[in-house]
């Protein structure tokens, strides 16, 4: 098969890629950096011509609302058309689980835009939703420091290692078209407050953790069910325990 990967150059698409051509298969990085640009239109219908699947992965550079809005919208608007055009017969999209709930947030509503475009798209489909990855634990963290402090919400959380998440992009678009959505997630729920304490022990960190039943994840109120997935999610077999191990060998 020839599948076009649509952010192919950044940390899942140019796994994507790698494991798609152990598998025998043409696969082509499409980003800004290979000539190929979603927002301007630029190589989208040379990249497409021939293909028989794409595969999503490009994120917005922003994560301020408008402009992730504008980037989703703009991006999957310009791509569905240019894959229509191309006859692709597959389309598989990576988006964020909770996406249909945490929309206080602007980033997911923009997400579930870009979702709502792929649906009412003639091309077949398959949306695999994802929980966090396991490196985000940085992000969560720096996002609730105060002074020594990191205040984060105790809500519970399943993160998943992004290696879990290539394979079953891969597996997903070697299979006929879902029309569907389906979920990935780890293989274990955790209290984020406990998640950012396991990673801060593995680094030797000494920060103290304050665990905040009410607290808000980047500005939105949340609670166990605004970012775990539903019943039938795929499970990742990386664990916790397994992802820090190698996190801090490679450190």
């Amino acid at each position: 098969m020839k599948i076009v990967v649509v952010g192919g150059t950044g940390l899942i698409g140019s796994k994507v890629v790698s494991g798609l051509k152990a598998l025998g298969h043409e696969a082509i990085a499409a980003s800004p950096n290979t000539g190929v640009n979603t927002i301007t239109g630029e190589g989208l219908a040379e990249v497409l011509a021939g293909a028989d699947a794409v595969i999503d992965v490009a994120n917005s550079p922003s994560f301020e609302a408008d402009a992730a809005l504008d980037f989703f919208r703009t991006s999957g608007t310009n791509l569905l058309a240019a894959e229509k055009a191309a006859g692709v017969a597959h389309h598989v999209a990576l988006s964020v689980v909770g996406t249909d709930r945490l929309q206080s947030s602007g980033y997911f509503r923009a997400k579930l835009a870009q979702e709502e475009l792929i649906k009412a798209s003639s091309v077949p489909w398959t949306i695999l939703r994802s929980t966090q990855f396991f490196p985000f634990v940085a992000g969560i963290i720096q996002s609730g420091s105060v002074g020594d402090e990191i205040h984060l919400s105790s809500a519970l959380v399943q993160p998943v290692a992004a290696e879990d998440v290539v394979d079953a992009l891969i597996q997903l678009v070697l299979a006929a078209p879902l029309n569907d959505t389906v979920e990935i997630a780890g293989p274990e729920a955790i209290r984020m407050d406990a998640f950012a304490q396991h990673y801060l022990s593995a680094q030797e960190d000494r920060r103290k953790i304050v665990a905040e039943p009410g607290g808000l994840y980047f500005g939105s109120p949340i609670d166990d069910r605004s970012l775990t997935p539903g019943p039938g999610a795929r499970l990742g077999a990386t664990t916790l325990s397994d992802w820090l191990r190698s996190a801090i060998t490679a450190d």
